[in-house]
């Protein structure tokens, strides 16, 4: 049986032969925060959705099931994190929460943040029949949960106009038992910023954070990561985390962002010049300058 000091991540995610999103968006910043990972990939495509040509395979349930008896079998299943990204369908979802269950038998006090992935901007991108079991089985079990605006709107079925709203939908997330609910973006803020807000044991925060002009992805996977690793390392100081958090993040999309412009100044950045610039950032990583300081709101 592993347990040493070591944090130890179970992260069942995505996984991309080029650029970064899901796994090999949250795997490298974890381990340069010190953390061991251990990695499931639900998908294995050649690149993210956003490319012209998507080549690869999909994971299937009893392939996942082989993986997570060999853990068990061989006694290395022991994990103080387990992170979740992207399913393809509720089954696997179930299998997931299936999973939590298994791992908490050996750990009960491990820590499961979910980044419930369905949809952005009004518009769902898994199929609908994800969304009860998300809402109903997955999310209950959750210890931190990271959605954006609208996939927080989506498991309470309440809608976010302004802040008090958003408190509402934040309050509705820890009737179910989530005791960390971060809304990684919302549309709360002006066209200069997004607001993100952290809620935890009576303290709720929110943060400005920087549009950039370009569609990013692996941002929501990278930001799960980050967000993980600094509530561990901070002792769950949830204003620090989500300043370093953000900190890490805009650094990284500004870097990327300009990095990009140099090669095309004007027009739309097609998805090759826009991956995530993670490797470049390691020191950012590891120790990110807070710019932005969140607020206390409630």
């Amino acid at each position: 049986m592993l347990s040493d000091s070591t944090p130890r991540v179970l992260s069942i995610q995505s996984h991309v032969v080029h650029g970064y999103v899901g796994n090999k968006s949250a795997v490298f910043p974890l381990q340069v925060l010190g953390f061991e990972v251990d990695s499931i990939n639900t998908v294995q495509f050649s690149t993210h959705t956003a490319y012209k040509h998507i080549k690869g395979n999909v994971l299937k349930n009893e392939e996942m099931e082989e993986l997570v008896q060999g853990l068990m079998l061989n006694e290395v299943d022991y994990y103080t994190h387990f992170l979740t990204g992207y399913s393809r369908s509720p089954e696997s979802l179930k299998q997931i929460a299936g999973i939590i269950k298994k791992l908490r038998e050996k750990n009960p006090d491990l820590i499961y943040v979910c980044d419930p992935v369905m949809g952005d901007n009004g518009k769902m991108y898994v199929p609908e029949d994800i969304l009860p079991v998300y809402r109903d089985v997955v999310v209950p079990l959750a210890d931190i949960i990271t959605p954006n605006q609208f996939e927080a709107e989506l498991i309470t079925g309440m809608k976010v106009n302004d802040l008090n709203d958003a408190l509402k939908v934040i309050g509705a997330l820890h009737d179910k038992g989530i005791k960390t609910v971060v809304l990684s973006s919302t549309e709360l803020g002006d066209e200069k910023n997004m607001i993100g807000i952290a809620s935890t044991q009576g303290s709720c925060y929110k943060i400005e954070i920087p549009r950039v002009d370009a569609t990013y992805t692996g941002t929501g996977d990278l930001f799960a990561a980050l967000f993980l690793a600094w509530a561990h390392r901070t002792n769950n100081d949830i204003k620090l985390t989500l300043e370093k958090t953000i900190a890490t993040l805009q650094t990284i999309v500004k870097d990327t962002y300009d990095k990009a412009r140099e090669k095309q100044p004007t027009g739309k950045i097609p998805p090759a010049l826009i991956e995530l610039r993670l490797i470049q950032n390691k020191a950012v990583i590891e120790d990110p300058v807070i710019t932005m300081k969140a607020v206390q709101i409630a």
